[in-house]
């Protein structure tokens, strides 16, 4: 095993060969002094390091997380936003929306490795996440009307996530949650002690690994294509998917390898 690291200060890179299973890469917000608060800059390094591992075709999953013990991503660089005028406000939260778009877009599952606070941006960053576990000191919140703007960009994920009512009451109040109460609401999966923080994501990563690259690939794609069609048409492209993944001798090996492992 091992592992290659870029660094652009606001947000560090590190690829970890897994040999013949593939390569996990570890994307983290890095600036402690703020809580890994991210300004127009760090917004823009995210985005770049999840265009850049999105390239890697060996490539099977990718962990956000937050450096240090204490902070996931505490929000945007509200004294960045303080001036702003409403043409740089434009670029400022379009620049939000595109770091959480590159990991909705990145072709393997991300996971949300929440190891403390996670406002605003941080929180929006971990919806567009596909997999979201939390260590149980972690808090939680949308604070942005309390700095005089709403809660927009990948907020819009929210109500699909953890339902309409409390998307409500954290948009509205811009009060903070605990990480049982995420947990509680669905947006968590797994919540744990901070000292299994690392175990569970692993025990996430060794069971994705297990799947087929491309299969994995074809279902991610899958599910984005999920939130924007009906029912009837979620269907129709399941079947094209599962047709896609025949084009490849994957689903006869791996399906090979489950029936002699069931005679055993």
């Amino acid at each position: 095993m091992s592992s290659d690291a870029q660094d652009s200060s606001l947000v560090t890179v590190r690829v970890e060969d897994r040999g013949a299973a593939g390569r996990v890469g570890y994307v983290t917000a890095n600036n402690p002094p703020k809580r890994n608060a991210l300004g127009m800059p760090g917004k823009r390094a995210m985005a770049e390091a999840f265009h850049t591992l999105s390239r890697d075709e060996m490539l099977r999953a990718v962990v956000l997380t937050g450096a240090g013990e204490k902070s996931f991503i505490a929000g945007a660089d509200v004294a960045e936003m303080k001036d702003l005028t409403a043409e740089e406000a434009e670029e400022e939260h379009t620049l939000t929306h595109l770091a959480c778009d590159a990991i909705r877009a990145c072709p393997v599952p991300v996971i949300a490795r929440i190891n403390g606070y996670c406002f605003g941006l941080g929180m929006e960053l971990a919806a567009s996440c596909d997999m979201r576990v939390a260590a149980d000191h972690a808090k939680f919140g949308m604070p942005e009307v309390r700095v005089g703007i709403p809660s927009g960009m990948e907020a819009v994920l929210l109500p699909a996530i953890i339902g309409w009512g409390k998307t409500a009451e954290l948009v509205f109040t811009g009060d903070h949650i605990d990480a049982p109460e995420a947990y509680r609401c669905g947006f968590l999966q797994k919540l744990v002690p901070a000292a299994e923080l690392d175990a569970a994501v692993e025990k996430w990563i060794a069971s994705i690994l297990l799947g087929g690259p491309r299969a994995i690939r074809l279902q991610k794609a899958l599910m984005r294509d999920w939130e924007r069609m009906s029912v009837t048409d979620g269907i129709r492209q399941g079947i094209r998917a599962c047709v896609e993944a025949r084009r490849t001798d994957e689903p006869r090996r791996l399906m090979e390898a489950f029936l002699n492992r069931k005679r055993r």
